[in-house]
Formats: C-alpha cells, sequence, structure tokens
C-alpha cells in the first residue's frame, strides 16, 4: 500500500508541474517565449566539437526514419525519451562529410544486438555511404556478438569485420508470417464480412482466414525471394564470396559460430570487446588499453551527434528557386485539416493543403514526395492524388521517392508523379480495393447486450456494426469497391503509360518489390531520395539554381524540445517472443483503429508483414 501510494503521489506531483508548466507559458505568450529560447539556443551552438583523429560510430540499432519525429511535450515531465533526430539524409550526409573529414580515421560498425534500426530500403541508401567512406581509403571496422542476416548486409562492407568467440552469424533465411485471427474472432462473437477486388488482395484475410490463401503463400514467397536474393548479391559482393555458398549455409547450417564463421570467410577475426576496442585505440594514436582502464573506451563520436556538425549543401544553397521535399510517411487517414506535421500518418487533407500551399507558391519549382506508406483510405488517396495532379498542371514537375514501403493507397498517391524512383527491396504495387466491415450482433447476445432502432428507408443502416450486412447490401457495397478498383487501374494506366489491360494484369492486389515493378513499368528507376531530388531539379530545367526545403516544417514548440531534450538517437529494443507476439497484436490493433475511410474502403497492403 506504501508503494502503491508512493508511486500515485510522485504521479501526480508530476502531472501537477507539466500543467503548471503548460499554464506559465501560455500566460506569457507560449509561441513568442519559445521563440526567444529556440533563436537564443540557436546562437549559442549546440554542434559537438569533433577532436582530431576521432572513429565515427554508427550504432546499427539506430533508429533512422526518413523525416525528424514528432516530440510528444510530456517528455519534459515524465522523463520519456524523446525519438530519434536522425534522419536518413542526415545519416547519409553524415557518412559522406566524414570521408573527407580529416579528423575522423575510421568509422565503427557497431552491431546493435536489437536488429537493424532502419528499413531494408533506407539501408539500401546507407550502404553506398558507407562505401564512400571506405573508398576514401579510410578504415571499416565491424563488431558483434551475433550478427542477423540485416545487419551483416550493412557489417559485410567492413575491411575487418570481427566475431565474439561465443558469437555468431544468422544466415539461416528470411522468414514472413502473419498472425490469422478468423477462429479468435468466431469465438468471440465478432462477425467479418469483406467486399474485395483482387486475388491478390490479402489485407482482410487475417480476419477472416486461419490459414495463407494459395495467393498470399505464392505473392509472400515471389516478395521474400525478391528481397533474398537482393541480401545475398549485396552480402557476398561485400565478402568477396559467391551467393550460392550464402544459400548453402542458410539451406544446411543457419548459423556459423566462432571460428567457424572465420574458416567460411564471413569474418575476418574472432575477437572479444575488449580486443576490438584496442584495435580502435590504436587508429586514433591513444595506444593500448591498461590493467587501471575500467572503461572499454576510445576517442569517439556517434553518427547521429557528427551529423549535426554537417552542413546539408542542398538546403543551404542561395537561391530564389526551390526544390519542395514532402515527407508522406505512415498510413493514410481520412481528414486531418490543419497542421501537417504528426508523426506516423499520413492525413489525407493536411498533407494535400501542403501540396496546394507548394503548389501556389511561385518559389517552388518542383516537389519531390517521399512516400513510405502501407496505404489506408481510399478517399484520402484521392484527395493527395488530386493536388498532386494540380501541382503538375502548375508547371511544377513532382517526383515520388519510395521508402521502405510505398503501397496500395501509398501507390495510389505516386502513380501520376512524373516520375518513380524505388529501391530494389521497396515493397510497392498492391493495386486492389477491399472494404471490411464488422458486426457485434453475436457478441451482444453472449454478453446480454442488444440494439434495437428506427428508420426511414431500408438502407440507412447499411453500416450498422450491430448486425450482418445482407446479400443485397454487400452487392451494393461491392459495386462501390469495384468503382474504386477500376479507378485505380485507370490511374495507373495513365500516370505510367501503360494500357488498361497490362495494368489489370500486373494488379489485382499483388504487392511486387521495387526490382521487379521496375521491370513491369511501375517505377521508373532504381535509387533513394537524393537520386529522386535530382531527377526532380533535372525536369524542372534547373540546373544548379536552386535549393532544397523540406517539409513539413517543424513549429517552435518542436524545435523547443527537441533542442531541450537533445536526443541523439532512439534505438530498436529486442522483446522475447511472447512479448513480440502481444506487441504484434497491439500493433494490429492499432492499425484496424485507424481504418476511418468515410465509406469503408481501404487500399492497404497485406494485413501484417513480418520479416525474420
Amino acid at each position: 500500500m506504501r508503494q502503491f501510494l508512493k508511486y500515485t503521489l510522485a504521479s501526480l506531483t508530476g502531472s501537477i508541474l507539466f500543467f503548471l508548466l503548460l499554464g506559465f507559458l501560455l500566460a506569457l505568450g507560449a509561441m513568442g517565449l519559445v521563440g526567444v529560447i529556440v533563436a537564443g539556443l540557436g546562437k549559442e551552438g549546440d554542434a559537438p566539437e569533433v577532436e582530431k583523429d576521432t572513429v565515427l560510430v554508427y550504432d546499427l540499432s539506430t533508429v533512422i526514419p526518413d523525416s525528424p519525429e514528432t516530440i510528444d511535450p510530456s517528455a519534459l515531465v515524465f522523463g520519456t525519451q524523446a525519438p530519434s533526430d536522425l534522419t536518413l539524409r542526415q545519416a547519409v550526409l553524415g557518412l559522406e562529410a566524414a570521408a573527407t573529414d580529416d579528423r575522423i580515421v575510421a568509422l565503427y560498425l557497431k552491431g546493435g544486438g536489437a536488429g537493424l534500426g532502419t528499413g531494408l530500403a533506407n539501408q539500401a541508401e546507407i550502404q553506398p555511404a558507407i562505401a564512400a567512406f571506405q573508398a576514401a581509403g579510410k578504415p571499416v571496422v565491424a563488431y558483434d556478438i551475433s550478427w542477423s542476416e540485416r545487419e551483416y548486409a550493412v557489417a559485410a562492407l567492413a575491411d575487418t569485420l570481427y566475431l565474439n568467440p561465443f558469437g555468431e552469424i544468422e544466415m539461416n533465411g528470411l522468414y514472413a508470417e502473419t498472425m490469422y485471427q478468423a477462429e479468435a474472432l468466431e469465438k468471440l462473437g465478432v462477425g467479418v464480412q469483406v467486399t474485395r477486388v483482387g486475388r491478390y488482395k490479402s489485407a482482410v484475410e487475417p480476419l477472416i482466414r486461419d490459414t495463407m490463401s494459395p495467393e498470399e503463400r505464392e505473392q509472400t514467397q515471389r516478395l521474400l525471394g525478391d528481397v533474398w536474393q537482393n541480401l545475398l548479391a549485396d552480402t557476398a559482393a561485400a565478402r568477396e564470396i559467391s551467393p550460392q555458398q550464402l544459400q548453402t549455409i542458410a539451406n544446411t547450417q543457419g548459423f556459423l559460430f566462432g571460428a567457424e564463421a572465420e574458416t567460411q570467410n564471413l569474418v575476418d577475426a574472432i575477437a572479444y570487446e575488449d580486443e576490438v576496442i584496442a584495435a580502435l585505440r590504436e587508429l586514433t594514436g591513444e595506444g593500448s588499453l591498461s590493467a587501471e582502464d575500467s572503461d572499454l573506451d576510445f576517442r569517439q563520436i556517434s553518427l547521429a551527434r557528427y551529423a549535426k556538425t554537417v552542413d546539408d549543401p542542398l538546403t543551404s544553397r542561395r537561391s530564389d528557386r526551390r526544390v519542395a521535399l514532402v515527407y508522406a510517411e505512415g498510413p493514410i487517414l481520412d481528414g486531418g485539416d490543419g497542421d501537417f506535421s504528426q508523426s506516423g500518418i499520413i492525413a489525407g487533407n493536411a498533407l494535400a493543403q501542403q501540396l496546394r500551399q507548394l503548389r501556389q507558391d511561385d518559389e517552388v519549382k518542383a516537389v519531390v514526395l517521399r512516400v513510405n506508406s502501407p496505404g489506408g483510405s481510399a478517399t484520402a488517396s484521392e484527395v493527395i492524388l488530386r493536388e498532386i495532379q494540380l501541382v503538375r498542371q502548375a508547371g511544377k514537375p513532382v517526383v515520388v521517392s519510395m521508402g521502405n514501403v510505398a503501397a496500395s493507397g501509398g501507390y495510389w498517391i505516386a502513380s501520376q508523379a512524373d516520375a518513380i524512383v524505388a529501391q530494389p527491396t521497396t515493397i510497392t504495387g498492391s493495386i486492389g480495393v477491399y472494404g471490411i466491415f464488422l458486426n457485434l450482433e453475436e457478441l451482444g447476445t453472449k454478453v446480454g447486450v442488444n440494439w434495437d432502432g428506427v428508420k426511414t428507408a431500408e438502407l440507412a443502416d447499411i453500416f450498422s456494426s450491430t448486425r450482418p450486412k445482407t446479400e443485397a447490401e454487400l452487392a451494393i457495397l461491392q459495386r462501390s469497391v469495384d468503382a474504386i478498383y477500376d479507378s485505380f487501374l485507370d490511374r495507373v494506366a495513365e500516370g505510367r503509360n501503360l494500357t488498361r489491360p497490362a495494368v489489370a494484369e500486373l494488379a489485382q492486389g499483388r504487392v511486387w518489390s521495387g526490382q521487379a515493378a521496375l521491370d513491369l513499368g511501375l517505377v521508373d528507376e532504381l535509387g533513394g531520395v537524393n537520386a529522386a531530388i535530382a531527377t526532380a531539379a533535372e525536369l524542372a530545367e534547373l540546373g544548379e539554381d536552386w535549393k532544397l526545403k523540406e517539409y513539413p516544417e517543424p513549429g517552435e514548440w518542436q524545435q523547443f524540445l527537441r533542442i531541450f531534450l537533445s536526443a541523439d538517437t532512439a534505438r530498436a529494443t529486442r522483446h522475447d517472443p511472447l512479448t513480440a507476439q502481444v506487441l504484434q497484436f497491439v500493433d494490429d490493433t492499432q492499425l484496424i483503429r485507424s481504418l476511418n475511410d468515410p465509406r469503408g474502403i481501404y487500399l492497404l497492403m497485406p494485413y501484417r508483414f513480418v520479416v525474420k
């Protein structure tokens, strides 16, 4: 009881302090005060110093989003960790700058333990920057106790790749699984009815099946195979071995332990961490660790901190002509009027408003839309696409840069860009439509809850969740889904200059890798966000007279919180298998809650795609 009162009092005190702080700021004119604080801090300069002969450390568990994440103000009071402020472009710029920085003597790829903190497509953009660092004649060192395939694909670039004597390299292939919940929903008394178009549009299957459909198994196997072959090719090339050697290990051994990995040339040396640090100290000129040294340390700076010292050459240019880089990350939701700044979602109206402002801004000459989305609301996707069409009609080229995933609604908003750029491992396509309708009638009966009401027309309660839809109602809803699907095909055919029958053949809800999408004509070139920016400037015929500006712009509150909290990185967290399954179910539940299309019609890629 004493502990309960203690924690309750602490929580109450924290809440009171937070609201007192909030009220004080509001009373003084919070926005003006924050502006003064931000300006003052900016003048003092918070960029860290870089000492001579320093090792740049890239912790592979670092979370690297496309754009800065929004910080929750409660972090001020409750001390929760701020989101990572190391973005993809900052990470690449940092690595590129370090290659020619005389103060940086080496790059240390530190195994994250919790797995890679960024997706495969973002990883593909970071790897060339590491290779450029290496090409500048500076050593790259990598160490971990346990390497997963994804981390190892980056570590394989190292000049010296270390493995702990008790460590292992996981090389057992990739595995994708989906949680199927039809039986559980049936037991609960939750009815599920769907309308859909596309034999491969499997987003609804976890709610209506207990196993994979043949179509879902086929497309997932193909997609996973593409990703795996890309990983094999990159890893094998870096280690100067054959992809078949890695495939044989995956088929017959799965894991290489200790010296066994060195024998097969997957690592260069077996060493403990203190031995690796001793080697790094030799590079910095600090000498060997003495017996009195209690900390395993060397002269170093993290990639996140180092990136703060690097100027972006594209945003710091002097020019009145701008290329706008707009970030669109997360599921696509209907609505969202106002500020386009919430992390993790794409609010249709807010993104459309941002694009409208850029269209009306005479200084903006081209737009790059960075899409990292599995899709979502069909209505919101069309609202966004309309603004993209208007930007192009205003004579401003639009180039889409696809991140880790740009599928279904994510592909809908990309389909009519002047050019689409994707990475080989980008998940895209999923040209299909579905509607999902839950009913709680049986669940209500089980717990003693009943619904009753009146209506003025037979179809007035067609969207009621308290009873199942009739066959006639499902037929009406199916016609709506069919119409959206036909529109999807038309937009892709027009935007990608393909015939409608050709689009219909490769659609059906199938997902593709970026490499396959290039071969099919769904994307125009392979590359990252910088390649998309260069393409946009070229299409707008800007030469070198332009500067880059990123959107959404952080407000004064966000600038204040980011400087105040000064978080370097956010790290991926490894959970035990049971916790991981529970968190996956929570994520799925949150995704269901985000399905807010007014007509219940969605453009969403396969419901859950977990690669292990």
